[in-house]
Formats: C-alpha cells, sequence, structure tokens
C-alpha cells in the first residue's frame, strides 16, 4: 500500500512544478540538456518539454539530480508537495509515530528500512513544531528538515 500511495503522489505530481529551477521554459530533463541545450525559440522549448514530460526522464533526473536537474532537490522536493497534498492524515500519522502516510511520506524521501524508526520518533518528537497550529506545509517541510537534522542518521537523507 505504501508503494501504491508513493507512486500515485510521484505519478499524479507535476513534474514541471519542480524542475522549471533556471532551465527556462522547457525545465530540466533529455531534451532541455541533449536534444535542445540552446533553446531560444519557442518551438524548441515546445520540443524540449515535451521530450522532458513524456519520456519519463525529467523525473528521472529529478529524483536523482542528473540531467540539469540538480537544483530540483529530488525526493526532498517531492515530499513537500506531498505534506502539502496529506497534510491531515500526516499530522495524524505523526501523533502516533506511525501509518500509512508517515511511512508513504518516508519512501518518497527515500528513507531507508533501518532508519525508519528514527524518522517516525524524529517526527512524533518533533510534533508541535512540525505541525504548529498556524504552520503551512511549507513551515511543516522545514521543521520537519531540522527535526532530521538533529539526528545523526537522518542527516543523510538532506543532501
Amino acid at each position: 500500500m505504501k508503494k501504491l500511495i508513493a507512486g500515485a503522489i510521484l505519478l499524479t505530481s507535476s513534474s514541471m512544478a519542480f524542475a522549471a529551477g533556471n532551465h527556462g521554459p522547457a525545465g530540466c530533463g533529455l531534451g532541455s540538456e541533449v536534444l535542445f541545450p540552446d533553446a531560444s525559440k519557442w518551438h524548441e522549448h515546445v520540443l524540449a518539454a515535451t521530450t522532458n514530460a513524456t519520456s519519463g526522464n525529467q523525473t528521472f533526473g529529478m529524483t536523482s539530480g542528473t540531467l540539469g536537474c540538480q537544483d530540483a532537490n529530488g525526493p526532498l522536493q517531492l515530499s513537500l508537495a506531498f505534506i502539502d497534498n496529506n497534510m491531515d492524515q500526516l499530522a495524524a500519522d505523526a501523533a502516533k509515530g506511525q501509518g500509512e502516510s508517515l511511512a508513504a511520506l518516508a519512501e518518497v524521501m527515500g528513507i531507508q528500512a533501518q532508519d525508519t524508526v528514527a524518522f517516525n520518533s524524529a517526527v512524533q518528537s518533533n510534533f508541535d513544531n512540525i505541525f504548529a497550529a498556524e504552520g503551512t506545509s511549507g513551515s511543516a517541510f522545514e521543521a520537519m528538515k531540522a527535526a532530521m537534522a538533529k539526528d545523526a542518521s537522518l542527516q543523510k537523507y538532506l543532501g
């Protein structure tokens, strides 16, 4: 179920929203980096964007930090979209220190199995900071990263 949720998030998230960066209107990916690296005309940008989005290489580039997508921040950026789309359920699971949405977030972030207990514990013990009453998904994301930075086993996931 966790993989299904994580897969749905990845499929439904707009890859262009994460990849625009400094790559022009086509975003990062094979179309921008290899096929049309010096695109200056509108039709070149359209072809580059079409190549980036339809072949799946832009998503790969964002996840792996390749194909000119280094500034997209890979799994961390995807986790921000996940938090934004699942804030209420994630808060409920974080308060308990377990649950499907918390497990799916860990998977989206690339947290390895041996570190999930530490991740769940860090999120639960910092619940008040992460899910503040007036907080947004962005502030929750930043607070979660700060909590992870305090744990030696979780620092490696911050990039």
